[in-house]
């Protein structure tokens, strides 16, 4: 050979392996660049649904936070116009209270008044020195004004009781209305907050929850009771305010006025007792009218169970009748099974009756039992006007043409 020529010392491929490696790293290659795009589209996928997540969960958290303030606000304005009020009725139970304690102290004039009439009285002597009807009124006034005062004094004490806790009652309202401020408030800044905001860090275990904390429902509990105290105990002063009112207004015109009392009583109860006894007429009358209804009904049903037993003679004489039939001509065919369905339902019909006539005339039983109740009630009623009418003509002795009213 002319020329020498030199081959590395490795071993040659063949064309053919040539062209299978080239195919293999075209579809490895092929194969990476799609896992590459997938993981790419995967993870840009990951980037959209976390970043939707973190916005809607957000967005749902303001939606809470404005939802609890809004809801924080209500119960504010609702527990603001109730301390409204009961600021009010402090105010109007320590006036009432005031008002009450100079009565309680005009009641010592009431006393020297009445001690010195019963010991000028005491100073008769003779046969004049008996106990008569002045006495007897000098001594039930000064009773009457030993209860009254009494009960002044008795109802001061409560008012006193009453104002105390009233006044503790607002200091916690106002101790819970701060306490709504405040968390409005904090509320408020917590919603001014965003991801770009520069007073906000991570925090070490942010979820962690206090032993104390009060959950929503307890809480919830909590202003229901707050209002249900407010209002019971705002109906009570305003029912011992009434009562309060009701005692510094009566005075010893009582004894006077008792009289006019009792006949509005007899009054009152003779326009009841002859309303009563108007009613017991139309329920007499209604129920005589009932009865003869119920007479009319019970001869109907009476006759209608007549009228079904000629038609139950009937359906039985011709099922006998039908047995008469002579070899093949005795089946079951559609008359027998007919006059049997006939014979029940007569059978059921006539069950019926009887049982509705048993009622109806239990009914009118009932009725006549009523009716003489009604009649023996309507005799006690017009003895009872008799004797309140004779009561009030008895105590028209007691008017006294001559007394301001």
């Amino acid at each position: 050979m002319s020329i020498v020529t030199f081959e590395k010392p490795a071993p040659n491929i063949s064309e053919s392996d040539w062209y299978c490696k080239l195919t293999k790293l075209r579809g490895s290659c092929r194969k990476s660049r799609r896992c590459a795009f997938r993981l790419g589209y995967e993870a840009q996928r990951l980037r959209n649904e976390t970043n939707q997540t973190t916005y809607w969960s957000t967005c749902h958290s303001n939606f809470h936070i404005v939802n609890r303030q809004f809801e924080i606000k209500c119960w504010k304005t609702k527990i603001e116009l109730k301390l409204i009020r009961l600021q009010t009725e402090i105010e109007e139970i320590k006036i009432e209270k005031r008002e009450s304690e100079k009565t309680l102290e005009f009641q010592n004039l009431n006393f020297k008044v009445t001690n010195h009439c019963l010991g000028l009285r005491d100073e008769r002597i003779g046969e004049d020195l008996c106990n008569d009807i002045a006495s007897i009124a000098l001594k039930n006034e000064q009773l009457s004004l030993e209860k009254l005062k009494t009960s002044l004094a008795e109802i001061c004490q409560k008012s006193w009781e009453q104002i105390n806790n009233l006044e503790e009652l607002e200091i916690n309202i106002i101790r819970d209305i701060e306490n709504k401020n405040n968390t409005i408030k904090i509320d408020s800044e917590l919603l001014k907050m965003t991801q770009n905001s520069t007073n906000i860090s991570l925090k070490p275990n942010p979820p962690s929850i206090p032993k104390d904390i009060n959950t929503y429902e307890n809480w919830l509990q909590q202003c229901e009771k707050l209002m249900e105290r407010i209002e019971n105990e705002l109906l009570r002063s305003e029912k011992l305010r009434n009562t309060m009112y009701l005692l510094r207004h009566r005075t010893i015109s009582d004894m006077i006025a008792l009289n006019e009392k009792v006949n509005f009583g007899l009054r009152k109860r003779i326009h009841i007792t002859k309303r009563a006894e108007y009613e017991l007429e139309w329920q007499k009358a209604n129920m005589l009218l009932e009865m003869e209804t119920l007479v009319k009904q019970i001869n109907k049903l009476e006759n209608a169970l007549d009228a079904k037993l000629n038609s139950k003679m009937l359906v039985e004489t011709r099922c006998e009748g039908i047995l008469y039939r002579d070899g093949i001509e005795l089946c079951l065919d559609k008359p027998t099974i007919g006059l049997h369905k006939e014979n029940d339902l007569l059978d059921d019909s006539i069950k019926m009756i009887n049982e509705k006539l048993k009622q109806t005339k239990a009914m009118h039983n009932i009725l006549i039992e009523h009716l003489n109740l009604i009649e023996q009630q309507l005799r006690n009623k017009t003895h009872a006007l008799n004797v309140d009418q004779k009561c009030l003509q008895y105590r028209e002795q007691l008017e006294d043409p001559n007394r301001s009213l």
